[in-house]
């Protein structure tokens, strides 16, 4: 046990150093994988290294390939840091290896998930009596609630999908924006409701769902609307689309990765208005939550729909004690994965949540009024904490994002909206100052003026 605890504080010290370094630490890695592969080990050593040795190697190694997402200056892919409460939370949790699959196997894990859920659902205004899955990410959350969908929709008509698969099944209609996020579309592959099959609704000029186009739905149907644009932060009018194809055979469903913390906002929160109309809801607490990778939630009005479709018996399992975790999630054997969300939830309370919010949004729209002010165009209404800019054309606005990656002062990437490359930044950490965004408004314009305007 002693060599245990030094090598614990050891690595302690490794990680303490690496987080004190992020605040002047250059954004981008400096290896790529191909790069570090080598360094890292060639063929299965016969013998095995002592741990101390692992973790000075992965320290000084490994480190050069870490990009610094958990810092105050990376805008890219809408992710957060790691609260340090929750960072710590996690540290702890790792350290008891819990089996946090049921209340048998770990009452701190099954109670602790309880409190997060009746605290997430409370932060974002949902039906206090709603079912909650704590997954990996918004991929496997908009899994589970649409798995959820697919069994309520289709027991409506008389089939059970869990028992006898989609053989005979009637057919279930679905309905996507335009502009639904790729991972929606992993998800609906994954339940065999096909990637191609879905119907497509146009959207407006912001990515919004277009609530007159939607179609008639005669027959189990499921409508997947978006909180938060992946590129402009847009919401698609989930209230206006729950009226309009009301009916016991038709589930609403609502990918909000990251917009859906907007409801915890009384300055951001009217954008979400009508969404706890909805029948699910999947978001990602590593994004605007800020806990540590990974950590998703799918919530589910109807708490059975959820537990029968997750549930799970084998002769070895416990006897239903209360709320067992495996009963509500695809995976059963299980970390811990609820105690960051309680982490962050108790360190930030709603005071801290709705700052957290309003700041990150605020930064975003001086991003916005910065570039626009020094000539260049925004591409979005700058609704929620997505910025999207172009410089010249596309091609320039491609060397520009090179640049700003290669600089390193911060990370932005580039996405396609409407037809036209853009840089897409997105502003969701907690670390993120005033001072980072005016740090990093001027290297982006420095480096677009090196490139577009040589000199002037």
């Amino acid at each position: 046990m002693n060599d245990m605890r030094e090598l614990l504080q050891e690595t302690v010290e490794r990680a303490a150093k690496f987080l004190e370094s992020l605040p002047e630490r250059r954004v981008s890695a400096a290896l790529n994988a191909e790069e570090l592969v080598a360094d890292l080990g060639g063929e299965l050593p016969q013998k095995g290294l002592p741990a101390s040795e692992i973790v000075e190697r992965l320290d000084m190694i490994g480190v050069q390939g870490v990009v610094a997402s958990a810092g105050p200056r990376y805008f890219g892919f809408v992710t957060g840091g790691a609260l340090p409460a929750s960072l710590a939370a996690n540290w702890l949790a790792a350290a008891w290896d819990q089996n946090a699959f049921s209340e048998v196997g770990s009452p701190a894990g099954a109670a602790i998930e309880q409190v997060a859920m009746r605290w997430v659902l409370e932060a974002l205004e949902l039906p206090a009596d709603a079912g909650a899955a704590f997954v990996t990410g918004a991929t496997m959350a908009n899994f589970t609630a649409l798995a959820a969908a697919r069994r309520a929709v289709l027991l409506a008509h008389g089939h059970d999908v869990d028992r006898h698969g989609l053989h005979g099944a009637p057919e279930i209609t679905v309905v996507v924006g335009e502009q639904a996020h790729a991972t929606l579309f992993k998800a609906l592959g994954m339940l065999g409701l096909g990637r191609d099959r879905v119907c497509r609704v146009p959207v407006d000029a912001q990515g919004r769902m277009k609530v007159d186009s939607v179609p008639h739905l005669d027959g189990p149907a499921i409508v997947c609307t978006q909180a938060g644009n992946v590129n402009s932060g847009a919401f698609d009018p989930v209230g206006a689309v729950c009226g309009a194809v009301q009916g016991r055979d038709v589930w609403v469903h609502v990918d909000g990765a990251f917009g859906l913390w907007a409801r915890a906002s009384r300055q951001f929160g009217s954008l979400s208005a009508g969404i706890e109309r909805a029948d699910s809801w999947a978001t990602d607490a590593h994004k605007w939550l800020n806990v540590p990778y990974d950590s998703g939630l799918a919530i589910v009005r109807d708490a059975g729909a959820l537990r029968g479709t997750m549930s799970v018996d084998a002769e070895y399992l416990p006897g239903r004690i209360s709320r067992d975790p495996f009963e509500f999630t695809p995976e059963t054997s299980r970390r811990m994965r609820g105690v960051e969300i309680w982490a962050a939830l108790f360190t930030l309370g709603r005071d801290g949540i709705e700052e957290l919010v309003d700041r990150n949004c605020l930064q975003a729209r001086r991003f916005a009024a910065g570039l626009f002010d020094a000539g260049w165009e925004i591409l979005n209404d700058v609704v929620l904490n997505q910025v999207l800019v172009a410089f010249v054309d596309d091609r320039i606005t491609t060397d520009v994002i090179r640049g700003v990656q290669r600089e390193g002062t911060c990370w932005c990437g580039k996405t396609n909206w409407n037809g036209r490359a853009a840089m897409r930044i997105s502003v969701s950490s907690w670390a993120t100052t005033d001072k980072d965004v005016e740090r990093s408004l001027a290297a982006i314009l420095r480096v677009a003026d090196d490139i577009a305007r040589p000199g002037v």
